[in-house]
This record gives structure tokens, C-alpha cells and sequence, in this order.
């Protein structure tokens, strides 16, 4: 049988993790045909749980187990939210081992209300690992300025980390950065950084949303849809630079790994665009695509594979220029974005505390 195309794009260097995580989406078998057929890893994010605990009631028998003990919602929430996750981690668990930690992983993601808040994010990135308490678990943490010192503290304390929502490649540099420093202190205090693993989600689609919106008012047409994928080819460049040279060599030699990109947000929002733009466009090796199920199965369909992750780079550094020349302000830009997606995500937990409380409530009235 031919692979498919989602097991080619691994033979490119490049695994497909889901976007996605519900309870009949791992016990009813999906999670598991979709590994046959190429996935290699699973991510969550408030707004995914949201969507999964608000529908139907696969959740209603624990939800009154829990409810025995335990009245706050937040506290509802992770207790649901542990079990998915450690399903979802034993059914990856041969893709962890047999691939030597590379994938196989389930991301899970701190309180988005703590993205500003450095000790309260160390604090919960500690307490979702030792509740989880899975080795191919990656705890979530947002790149803000306030979340590079707990990123860092968080790998120095042995544990492994999914740095999310990054749109900047300053942004992105100081991430990887924060990971090399974490992985030193932990490497100085007689750790092991083999069992550390880390990705940095840089964010695609949204980047072009953004930006076209500015470029439409600014009368420039003609440069729409390009500054995603310039931005993803950037930050692979980068990626490759700051995880060369002597001083990480001396690092990969103890086990340490490097911090691969993964491209996140890479369903297509605008209609006008191919439907798997921000997976073609993105090929290449040493890195992660987490898709939603809809652009996962578009991709299988119709999806077109070549290394393309590094073509055009040139292209990309004239586009920064490009976008200048026509008044955007790239700063700004992914300035927006970082605070729009901290919103976003923060409303989605607030959101799905209050499902929960509803769902709690009628359960008790019943």
C-alpha cells in the first residue's frame, strides 16, 4: 500500500500533529485510525475544550463523579481535561517511544488568564505536569514577554514545554533562546535534557488575516496573502541559525534536542486561498504542522507535496520591505495578534468555566 499523503509529509521531515482533542474523538478510535494513517501528535487550546465539554454528554458520568468532591470550575474543568489528556497520551505513547521522544505528544494548556503573570504560569506549568503526570506531555505556555522567564524556569525544571501563540520573529528568537538558557540550568543542576522536548507555535493564517485587512485599506492589493508564509520561512531560518554552532553542539552532545518549529493556526480563514496554502507552503524538515481535522483530510485529498519551506527566502526578506514601503507596520502587526490571541483564548477559559457551571448546575438540579 502507498503511504499516505500525511505519512509522506513525514517523510519530508515534517509531522502532522491534530488540533483537536475530545473524549469520543480518542474512545471511539479516530485519534488512533488517524495515526495509522500519519499523525504523530495531538494539540489542545482553551477554545477546543470549550467546544468539546459544551456538546453532548460524554463528559456528564465524570462531571458527577467530580462533582462529589469539587465545586469550583476551574478545578471541574481540569479534572475533565486530565483524563483526555492522559487517553490521549497512552494511545500516542508508541509513537513517543518508538520515535525516541521526538513526537507522540499531547499539548496541554496553562490558564491563559496567567499569560502575564511569570510565577503563577511556573506554578500551574509544574502542577498540570505532576496532574497529568504523562512523559509525552507538553505543557502550553504563551509567548509573552511575561512568559519567556517561565518558559525558561519550566525546562530547567525537567519539564516540557509547548511555547504558543508566537507571531514575531523577535518574538520567536528570544523563545528558542529561553529554551537553550532552560535547558543549560538544567543540564548545570545534573539533568537530563534526552527527556526534554519543546516546539515553538508560530502562528500562520492569522498573520495574513491581519495583515490583508491593513493592506486593503492601504490600496495595496497585490501584497495580500503572502506575509504568513514569509514570516513561517523567516522563522525557520532563524530556527536553523540559533540551533547551529559550537555552543549548541556542545548541548546536543549531552541529548538536548533542538526546538523545532510548528506551524499553528494553519487552517485557510480566507476562502479566496487554497484550502491548504499554510501546509504547502510549509514543507520542509525538522518541523511540525498541527492541523485542524478538516485541513488534515483536505491535505490527504488534494494536498500537493514538495520541499518548499525554504524556496524563495530572498522573496520573503523583500516582502518585510515590501510591506514597509506600503505603510504596514509589521511591529504592529504581530503586536495585535499576540493580544488578540491572549483575549481570545483567556474569553474561551472564561467561556468554558461558565459550561461548566451550567452543566454542573443541572446536574445537581437533577
Amino acid at each position: 500500500m502507498a503511504p499516505s499523503p500525511l505519512q509522506q509529509l513525514h517523510d519530508h521531515g515534517q509531522s502532522v500533529w491534530i488540533d483537536y482533542l475530545s473524549r469520543p474523538f480518542v474512545e471511539d478510535g479516530e485519534l488512533a485510525e488517524l495515526i495509522r494513517e500519519g499523525v504523530r501528535g495531538v494539540t489542545s487550546n482553551p477554545t477546543i475544550f470549550q467546544g468539546a465539554i459544551a456538546e453532548g454528554d460524554a463528559y456528564d458520568d465524570q462531571l458527577r463523579e467530580v462533582l462529589q468532591s469539587e465545586d469550583e470550575p476551574k478545578e471541574i474543568f481540569l479534572a475533565l481535561a486530565a483524563r483526555d489528556i492522559q487517553a490521549a497520551c497512552d494511545v500516542l505513547r508508541p509513537v513517543h517511544d518508538e520515535g525516541g521522544g521526538q513526537d507522540g505528544w499531547v499539548s496541554l494548556e496553562v490558564d491563559p488568564n496567567l499569560a502575564h503573570d511569570t510565577d503563577g504560569t511556573i506554578e500551574e506549568a509544574a502542577r498540570l505536569h505532576a496532574l497529568v503526570d504523562r512523559p509525552n506531555l507538553l505543557v502550553k505556555i504563551p509567548a509573552t514577554p511575561e512568559g519567556l522567564p517561565a518558559i525558561e524556569e519550566t525546562i530547567a525544571r525537567g519539564i516540557p514545554v509547548n511555547v504558543t501563540l508566537i507571531f514575531s520573529l523577535e518574538r520567536h528568537r528570544a523563545v528558542a533562546e529561553a529554551y537553550v538558557r532552560g535547558l543549560q540550568r538544567l543540564v548545570e543542576g545534573g539533568g537530563d535534557p534526552g527527556r526534554i522536548a519543546s516546539v515553538a507555535s508560530f502562528f500562520v493564517s492569522r498573520v495574513d488575516t491581519e495583515a490583508d485587512k491593513r493592506l486593503d485599506e492601504a490600496g495595496h492589493p497585490e501584497l495580500k496573502g503572502k506575509l504568513a508564509i514569509a514570516n513561517a520561512k523567516l522563522a525557520y531560518q532563524s530556527y536553523k541559525e540559533i540551533f547551529s554552532g559550537s555552543d549548541w553542539e556542545a548541548l546536543a552532545a549531552k541529548g538536548a534536542t533542538a526546538q523545532r518549529c510548528l506551524w499553528a493556526s494553519t487552517s485557510t480563514k480566507n476562502p479566496e486561498y487554497r484550502d491548504v496554502i499554510y501546509v504547502e507552503e510549509l514543507i520542509g524538515a525538522e518541523t511540525v504542522n498541527t492541523m485542524p481535522r478538516e485541513t488534515a483530510k483536505a491535505f490527504a485529498d488534494h494536498g500537493e507535496l514538495r520541499d518548499t519551506l525554504e524556496e524563495d527566502v530572498e522573496g520573503a526578506r523583500k516582502l518585510l520591505d515590501d510591506l514597509k514601503a506600503a505603510g504596514i507596520d509589521y511591529d504592529d502587526v504581530v503586536a495585535v495578534l499576540e493580544r488578540e490571541g491572549v483575549e481570545k483564548f483567556a474569553k474561551s477559559f472564561r467561556e468554558l468555566f461558565s459550561d461548566v457551571e451550567d452543566k454542573r448546575d443541572r446536574l445537581v438540579a437533577a
